[in-house]
């Protein structure tokens, strides 16, 4: 963007930004690596409202006048303004967001403008704004979260009695219903909520006044400047205010595991609509045909967020990196906090969306599921609670009769309901035809019905319990 307020700028050369220890100014090269507006003017709001908050409180301090604290506010709700409607020009000379603004205040307000930066540094300020940013991060992806969550709970409640294997090692292991499975999802995006939120609340506090690293001589109000951006306190030490960045590695450490239980969904709803499952359908809203085959419908949409898990995963490593060698206090390295942490937030704000959006068009095929229930012998577990529970055997002892069981019945080629009894008596003669009644999957999911369990009831007592939870 053609910079229209450069010509009452200061050029790159003069360095008035960094004051008059530079004589030359920086080479081309230097500037472009030292610059990073094209990635922090993207918290111009947090800046402009904790600049807001510091110059209120300047003037309630008496350390400014109120006539400047006045004009100051008035220049920062115009630059609002104008960066809102796109009319604002950044110029990569003077680096970043907070001097993009300041620059701007001062061609609109004169030199009062450099009196916002009293008591403060851009290592408290850029701290302070990048916690204002993950803060309101935070919050969206958590109404995100929110509206997933309910995608799912939706769809348990009306699924709740369809019958389903259910699996351990890709291997059908008992029957489940598709409802319960779906309530697993709902059980850990609520574990990511609760690390947003224990996030968020460890983070919510003020660097705002730490200035460069030791504090300042000036008697500002940090519990005013804290108050004022809805931060819970101010930070207790000024090293630790601006060296910081718990918060972030925090965010990402949340983030990459919430992209895992979403890359596991997505898992599974690539399995479902494949042509071995094929238990759900999605509309052509989240698939995508193939260039040369007419007969594909890909579930591009699931594969795209198991793939962008990586991203996620990736921005946690890479801020892991620029930290671990960081000596007390700021370091420039630390320029590079804020990229990982705004592609992991858009990755995860689209990942998100696209998941709900994919639950709320998913339609299961109660057909298909059922008769996905009748291979594998899934009501063996039944049988062997039976022999504990009916004859009294030791339950090492039924699960070596069991195992007999299910080897004569896959030698006849039948399912374990369909094994007559005389079969069975031949390994446990004490085996009555009341067994066939454990033998159904209906009847098998009906009887889990402890707290937690599979049971169509359970399922139903469980949506509704975490809809009350979760609101």
């Amino acid at each position: 963007m053609t910079d229209q307020h450069d010509k009452s700028r200061p050029e790159a050369g003069a360095n008035a930004m960094w004051g008059g220890r530079f004589a030359a100014g920086p080479d081309a090269i230097m500037e472009r690596i030292n610059a990073s507006i094209d990635v922090d003017r993207r918290f111009y709001r947090q800046d402009i409202a904790a600049s807001r908050a510091h110059a209120a409180m300047l003037v309630a301090q008496g350390i400014i006048s109120a006539e400047d604290g006045e004009a100051i506010e008035k220049g920062l709700e115009q630059i609002l303004g104008e960066i809102d409607a796109g009319e604002f020009a950044f110029s990569t000379a003077l680096e970043d967001i907070h001097m993009n603004v300041e620059a701007r205040l001062r061609e609109l307000i004169g030199p009062a403008a450099g009196r916002l930066h009293t008591a403060r540094s851009r290592n408290d300020q850029v701290a302070t704004d990048f916690r204002l940013w993950v803060r309101d991060a935070l919050d969206q992806l958590d109404e995100g979260l929110a509206d997933l969550q309910a995608a799912l709970l939706d769809l348990a409640e009306k699924e709740a009695a369809t019958v389903m294997p259910g699996y351990t090692h890709l291997q059908a292991a008992q029957p489940v219903t598709f409802g319960h499975h779906l309530l697993a999802y709902v059980e850990m995006i609520g574990r990511d909520r609760g690390r947003f939120a224990d996030s968020r609340r460890r983070m919510n506090e003020s660097p705002l006044g730490a200035a460069a690293l030791a504090g300042t001589s000036f008697p500002i109000d940090r519990q005013m400047t804290a108050q004022a951006l809805g931060f819970a306190r101010p930070m207790a030490n000024s090293i630790d205010a601006v060296s910081d960045r718990d918060f972030a590695l925090e965010f990402l450490a949340a983030a990459s595991i919430l992209a895992v239980h979403l890359s596991r969904f997505a898992e599974e709803i690539v399995l479902w609509c494949s042509e071995g499952f094929r238990f759900i359908q999605l509309s052509d809203a989240f698939t995508t045909g193939s260039s040369i085959m007419p007969q594909k419908k890909n579930p591009d949409a699931a594969e795209l967020v198991r793939g962008k898990a990586g991203r996620v995963i990736g921005s946690l490593n890479t801020l892991l990196i620029v930290m671990k060698g960081l000596p007390l206090t700021y370091g420039k390295d630390m320029q590079e906090d804020k990229e990982p942490v705004f592609d992991a937030f858009d990755t995860l704000a689209l990942c998100v969306a696209a998941t709900t959006g994919m639950v709320r068009d998913m339609r299961a095929d109660a057909e298909k599921m059922r008769a996905a229930t009748t291979k594998g012998f899934l009501t063996a577990t039944d049988l062997a609670d039976w022999l504990v529970r009916v004859l009294g055997l030791p339950f090492r002892d039924a699960h070596h009769v069991t195992g007999t069981l299910v080897a004569k019945a896959e030698a006849a080629g039948l399912d374990l309901a369909e094994l007559p009894l005389s079969a069975m008596q031949e390994v446990e003669p004490r085996i009555t035809d009341d067994v066939y009644s454990v033998l159904t999957v209906e009847r098998s999911v009906a009887s889990r019905s402890v707290y937690g369990g599979t049971a169509p009831e359970q399922v139903r007592a469980a949506v509704a319990a975490a809809r009350e939870r979760w609101s």
